[in-house]
């Protein structure tokens, strides 16, 4: 395993670097300043509007696609560390270079499993920024920590499709320029393999029968840079049977294949956010005075800062061998890998989230620090593309089968 980087990856980083101090962090109260200024919290912010046009001026656009025909072409070894730089800034700088789930997992689902009328019809403009998308999966009713457990019905009709069911926590859906969903449901829900019951269809978001409820908060937040977290019902909505993706009976395939990458994506970013976490907390640590001396001189901020660097560099290298392994054996091979950085990443930034939070004291939980956003984004992911436990429990089976 050589983690160095390549040429190629040398050039991106240093491009990402320059666009990430020169725009994306003086950008960020701007985002603030002028959502505040707008009549519906979910309209574009022309901010962001610039960034993404500089960014793709730049050729720092769709970098997380390694399909070279539709994306950058980058293996995921390459993309690690341009997916940690933009993990320091986690809502704005994915966003502005159109790296921003759920778009980029449905972009890699439509290249990957889309036909060509699909991909003409959707991914295109997705790749282009022109819209927005939406992944419709997770259910209210039911424990969707098993996906097997969904509820929502995809009946055939003749030519079309009549999807029924109710969904949250649909991230991208509250966005003005979101105009498609990728929704999962069941097409036999009485199969024999009940990881075959399930379908994945293209609904687009002004079908007759497609309601949003509400906005979803997470910890308060609502996430505006991703197009929120929306309650959709689908009530009778009807699409053409070529809206399928892949094949009936495919949905539950489909959907591992786009949490694979999904994950290992939010991994990087993690690092990321970590490291922006022990930044703060170097800059505050030496700034401030308790007790007659500064913070820095404290034993125990000592010890979280000296700690947190420790589980960083730690984190760095199980993803990235994690990264070199889905590019080498694929993201198969990957599975314990990948279900490792899942379980040990969200859960150690968290902890570094919080040490820094502490050491801000009062200001770690305003808005006029990143911590508390930072915090919030990070503990979901302690839930969100599978709960730890569900990890825990397929790593520990995995490890039994070798003695049983």
């Amino acid at each position: 395993m050589d983690f160095a980087f390549d040429a190629r990856t040398e050039e991106l980083r240093a491009k990402l670097l320059a666009f990430m101090d020169e725009y994306v962090h003086p950008a960020e109260q701007v985002v603030h300043e002028q959502r505040a200024g707008l009549d519906s919290p979910w309209e574009n912010v022309p901010v962001v509007e610039e960034l993404k046009a500089e960014a793709r001026r730049q050729g720092l656009w769709n970098l997380f696609l390694p399909d070279s025909e539709y994306g950058a072409g980058l293996t995921n070894l390459q993309y690690a560390p341009l997916a940690e730089i933009m993990g320091r800034s986690p809502q704005l700088a994915p966003t502005v270079t159109n790296c921003a789930a759920p778009d980029t997992g449905n972009m890699e689902v439509l290249a990957q499993f889309g036909d060509e009328r699909q991909k003409k019809q959707w991914l295109e403009p997705l790749l282009a920024g022109e819209i927005r998308s939406a992944f419709a999966m997770t259910e209210p009713e039911v424990a969707s920590s098993d996906a097997t457990n969904i509820t929502t019905h995809i009946e055939r009709d003749g030519d079309e499709y009549v999807i029924t069911g109710r969904k949250w926590y649909i991230s991208g859906a509250m966005h003005p320029d979101c105009r498609i969903f990728i929704v999962m449901g069941k097409t036999d829900p009485d199969g024999a393999d009940i990881r075959r019951q399930q379908s994945m269809v293209l609904v687009p978001r002004d079908t007759p029968g497609v309601t949003i409820t509400r906005a979803m908060q997470v910890f308060g937040y609502e996430d505006h840079y991703h197009g929120g977290h929306a309650e959709v019902v689908f009530d009778h909505a009807r699409v053409p049977v070529s809206n399928l993706i892949g094949e009936e009976g495919g949905g539950f395939a489909i959907a591992q294949a786009r949490l694979g990458p999904g994950r290992i994506h939010h991994c990087m970013r993690l690092i990321g956010m970590a490291e922006r976490a022990i930044e703060l907390m170097c800059r505050r640590a030496v700034s401030r005075d308790a007790f007659g001396k500064a913070l820095a001189q404290q034993g125990v901020v000592q010890n979280w800062i000296a700690d947190a660097r420790v589980a960083v560099e730690q984190l760095r290298l199980l993803v990235l061998k994690t990264a070199w392994m889905m590019d080498t054996v694929g993201n198969k091979g990957a599975h314990t890998e990948i279900q490792a950085i899942k379980i040990a990443t969200p859960r150690t930034v968290v902890g570094i989230l919080d040490r820094a939070i502490q050491l801000y004291g009062a200001g770690g939980v305003s808005q006029d620090f990143p911590l508390a956003e930072l915090y919030a984004g990070a503990r979901t992911l302690m839930i969100a593309d599978g709960p730890d436990e569900v990890h825990q429990r397929s790593l520990a089976r995995r490890e039994l089968k070798k003695y049983l």
